[in-house]
């Protein structure tokens, strides 16, 4: 048999992955299920933006995404990880428009069926460049169902969504507050804008008493919007303002006709109106109201009938409503507005503010609350029911605490505004109707329309409800709230049993990656320094349920060394291979050692997966695969004469071990598995391991026994510098040690006396001094130091013991200072307290070898 060579990944990834593909070993076939011949299992891929590239995210996302569906289809369910695309409506449009602009064509200068070909043309080009990114990950989505949100099929079911939503009265036309990007040229939902802090200012504007000498004072960041107040209010309990309320003030410098929404002429001399919702705290307790640009006011306005005033127009320039100040740009007029006030006497003050802002999630530009016409979903119509089915445990949420935030948004849900002011897009199918539909409408329908739907195809009837939806808890409201909507509306079922929601992946600092900041990796990169196999487990190794990932590189190094331990044990026992494969036949000591954890090593994995526990699950098998399998047991049965029996059960081990690993590398273990055994095609036809039911028990604790012994005795000779020695002796204290442990001692020499490095063992019924103790439960025992100067050492140890004992006092002096606990970062402390515990650890193993 040829000889194993060092692990090229590289070059086995490649292969690997072609061999998946030409065996078609990710298709989903579901007559299968259909049949009844197997249970389904299907799990919907996030669909990224054809703009987009691979990014961490994305690398943690559909890793636990793979994990699932190779464990599932190893455990004979038929799989079917249904991939796709998203058309991404502002973000590619933004993307094309660049593109255009560098050949001198601004959008406006071509008609909107020639900007859609240009559209067609770009993702044709570069569209699918995520995709084969992702395939780099290795992961087994059926690619040949990959579905785009703007296929043929896919449009006319967004199409039919919509009519069918607006025939129930769920989708209306209205006049509302939107988020409004300049830039863009659109509308944006409440979750598409994001916050961002400023050192801005916080404006005192006087308002002049009709009749009066007086004035009241408001504070507002946005002092522009004063041309559209039509009153002022305060708080009926606030003392100061109680005998203000009902008259009217003059708006300053206003001395020109200013019309509302529906072309109504409005006074400038606005009304003092009370009501509960004005902070009597915040600036001067008195607010301006100005219905058509924010928020708040647009509902204070509802209630009260107030008129709403545009002052600017959908490109941030102020219209005829701003008189003087018409045709400026809204930042540009602030600045001019309060020179002008502040000339007349109107400012009364002006103080440095922090305050946030919202801007577009594509470009960055700071968003204007704007009233607008635009169609919106009723979603508070669907509030109770889609708080029921999670409720009642028809969808669980994983982690738990992702229901309490998934209730409190429905709690504070309002309508949906899914009318977007772009061309690429589904155009709302309306007469005379310009606008599409937000893209985050058209990817609601993603767990039934991949499906087939509103046709009734088997896929449809085998893979609907979904078992599991893997993704980030930041697009929990953008995404999967609106698929149950959508899924209970249109299917009469939720469109997934389980939701998993992972964290966002931030640098080591806790910071979110960004190419600005310098800290975001690039996956590809990472792939090529540590393998696919080792990214997947390293991530995997560092990714908690339901948290933020602080991203470490040192991690995806203990992956790839990983991957390469492993490689050598699969080197290792194809060089000491036999054709006489007798697994299980002849048992030792270290065998059943062995062989009790793996059925507990297999109970653990196959559990942690079902749950969702991926961080533990890859933890068990690093610590089983390292620390027991190849420091342990590999290393004691070169021990062993009977070389064919040991070594078939170590490939017996293995081989489960290979099955076990396979959904988290998956690369490496099928290359090892085709090497070494090759009963299937692939691994991934193998049968996931079961439990065995290898009772034992009393031979594991045995072998617990030698191991701390072992571990005792290289210690000891770690601490005297004897590491190296062969030659030292090991006396048992029949006094105080049990018999059966000193016959257990004598049986398996062959395992103390190699891995201890001992040379021999014999008894006593003294105490021996100077020489090395082991004190074990029931065992006493001294190693003997000959040829080592006892009390030279003795002294180089209390010297040892002084220096870790001063610095322990330092350190521990550092955690009881307040300001140092203040100051420090987190991850500074922390690592102050563990260099603590070790130092401990430390002192009081030297301390036990002294005395």
């Amino acid at each position: 048999m040829p000889k194993i060579k060092t692990y090229n990944y590289r070059e086995v990834e490649d292969r690997i992955y072609n061999f998946w593909l030409e065996n078609e070993l990710f298709k989903a076939n579901p007559k299968n299920v259909l049949e009844n011949k197997k249970l389904p299992f299907c799990i919907m891929m996030p669909p990224p933006n054809i703009t987009g590239r691979i990014h961490m995210g994305h690398l943690l996302n559909n890793t636990i995404q793979d994990i699932l569906a190779r464990y599932y289809k190893m455990k004979g369910y038929e799989v079917l990880w249904q991939p796709g695309t998203d058309h991404a409506g502002i973000a590619t449009q933004n993307v094309v428009e660049r593109q255009l602009l560098k050949e001198g064509i601004r959008r406006q200068d071509i008609s909107r069926e020639e900007f859609i070909k240009r559209v067609w043309e770009w993702k044709e080009e570069y569209g699918n460049i995520i995709i084969n990114q992702l395939k780099r990950l290795g992961i087994s989505a059926d690619w040949s169902r990959l579905k785009f949100t703007m296929d043929e099929d896919y449009y006319n079911a967004v199409i039919y969504a919509f009519k069918e939503l607006y025939k129930a009265g769920l989708i209306y036309k209205g006049l509302y507050i939107i988020n409004w990007c300049p830039r863009c040229y659109t509308t944006l939902a409440n979750e598409e804008v994001e916050s961002k802090e400023v050192n801005g200012k916080l404006y005192y504007l006087r308002y002049p008493l009709l009749n009066s000498n007086e004035y009241i004072v408001v504070a507002t960041t946005r002092p522009e919007t004063y041309l559209g107040d039509v009153a002022v209010a305060v708080n009926p309990n606030d003392e100061r303002y109680k005998h203000l309320i009902g008259k009217k003030v003059k708006l300053p410098l206003i001395n020109w006709k200013r019309k509302d929404y529906y072309n109504n002429e409005v006074s400038e001399e606005i009304e003092i109106i009370s009501d509960e919702f004005v902070d009597i705290n915040f600036g001067t307790g008195a607010v301006k109201i100005t219905p058509a640009h924010d928020k708040d006011d647009f509902e204070v306005g509802k209630k009260y009938n107030l008129p709403m005033i545009l002052i600017m127009d959908y490109n941030g320039i102020l219209n005829e409503n701003a008189g003087i100040f018409k045709g400026i740009e809204r930042f540009k007029a602030r600045e001019e507005i309060v020179q002008k006030l502040s000339e007349n006497g109107y400012i009364e003050k002006i103080e440095n503010y922090n305050y946030s802002v919202g801007v577009c999630y594509r470009c960055g530009t700071i968003v204007e609350p704007i009233i607008s016409e635009q169609w919106f979903l009723k979603l508070t119509y669907f509030k109770d029911i889609a708080k029921k089915v999670v409720e009642e445990g028809k969808i669980e949420i994983i982690p738990e605490h992702g229901k309490k935030i998934y209730f409190n948004w429905w709690d504070n849900v309002r309508d949906w505004a899914i009318s977007r002011q772009i061309w690429w897009g589904h155009k709302i199918p309306i007469e005379n109707e310009e606008d599409v539909l937000d893209t985050w409408f058209s990817s609601a329908l993603w767990p039934f329309a991949t499906l087939g739907w509103p046709k009734q195809t088997d896929e449809l009837k085998a893979f609907f409800p979904t078992n599991i939806l893997i993704t980030g808890w930041d697009i929990l409201f953008f995404w999967v709230a609106r698929m149950i909507i959508m899924s209970l509306f249109f299917m009469k079922e939720v469109p997934f049993r389980k939701v998993y929601l992972h964290g966002l992946i931030r640098d080591e600092k806790g910071r979110k990656m960004s190419k600005s900041l310098g800290n975001s990796p690039e996956p590809l990169d990472l792939f090529e320094k540590y393998s696919v196999d080792g990214v997947r487990m390293g991530l995997m190794l560092i990714t908690p349920e339901g948290q933020d990932v602080k991203f470490s590189e040192k991690y995806m190094e203990v992956g790839r060394n990983y991957a390469n331990k492993i490689w050598n044990i699969g080197r290792f026992l194809h060089l000491n291979i036999t054709n006489d494969y007798k697994p299980l036949e002849k048992l030792e000591i270290e065998d059943k050692w062995i062989l009790y954890q793996l059925d507990e090593l297999i109970y653990k994995v196959n559990k942690s997966i079902e749950n969702c526990d991926f961080n533990n699950t890859a933890k068990i098998l690093y610590d089983f695969t390292w620390h027991k399998f190849a420091d342990w047991y590999i290393e004691t049965i070169k021990t062993r004469e009977d070389k064919n029996y040991a070594i078939s059960n170590a490939l017996f081990i293995f081989e489960n071990l290979l099955k076990l690993h396979h959904p988290y590398m998956p690369f490496i273990t099928e290359e090892l598995y085709q090497i070494l055994f090759k009963k299937k095609k692939s691994i991934m036809l193998e049968e996931f391991p079961n439990t065995y039911g290898f009772n034992f028990r009393e031979d594991f604790h045995k072998f617990e026994f030698i191991k701390n012994l072992i571990e005792e005795i290289r210690e000891i000779k770690g601490i005297f510098k004897a590491q190296t020695k062969k030659d030292l002796k090991l006396l048992i204290n029949t006094q105080e040690t049990n018999k059966n442990l000193i016959e257990l001692i004598k049986n398996n020499f062959r395992i103390i006396g190699f891995l201890a490095g001992i040379a021999e063992i014999g008894e006593t019924k003294e105490k021996i001094k100077n020489s090395g103790v082991i004190a074990l439960n029931e065992f006493l025992g001294f190693l003997m130091l000959e040829n080592i100067n006892i009390e030279n050492e003795k002294e180089r140890l209390y010297q040892e013991l002084k220096e870790l004992e001063k610095l322990y006092s330092s350190i521990k002096q550092r955690l009881n200072d307040n300001e140092f606990l203040n100051k420090a970062p987190k991850e500074v402390i922390e690592s102050q307290r563990n260099k603590l515990i070790e130092i401990e650890g430390k002192i009081k193993r030297l301390n036990r070898i002294l005395e």
